[in-house]
């Protein structure tokens, strides 16, 4: 963490949707909300965003629909198993 000397300190309006976000993920992640959104603000770069190469994001986004995939088959199967078991009662 920044100390305090280097911090600035402002007021932000934002939904009451996106204070309970931002207190899940600091409970969850175990640090302040402040620090989440420090590490928020440090995180965005929309300038930035093409210099991830056309490949690379592809390949991302193959990944993560082969994971979903996966988890879906996975769900699809646990579901089949106990569908089975309640007909069969």
């Amino acid at each position: 963490m920044q100390t305090a000397q280097s911090l600035v300190r402002k007021q932000y309006l934002v939904t009451e949707k996106n204070v309970k976000k931002l207190e899940r993920i600091a409970k969850t992640k175990g640090t302040s909300a402040t620090e989440i959104v420090r590490q928020a603000i440090d995180a965005y770069d929309p300038e930035n965003f093409n210099s991830v190469g056309e490949s690379e994001l592809m390949e991302l986004v193959s990944a993560r629909l082969k994971e979903t995939i996966a988890d879906t088959q996975a769900t699809r199967k646990r579901l089949r198993k106990t569908l089975s078991k309640l007909e069969a009662k």
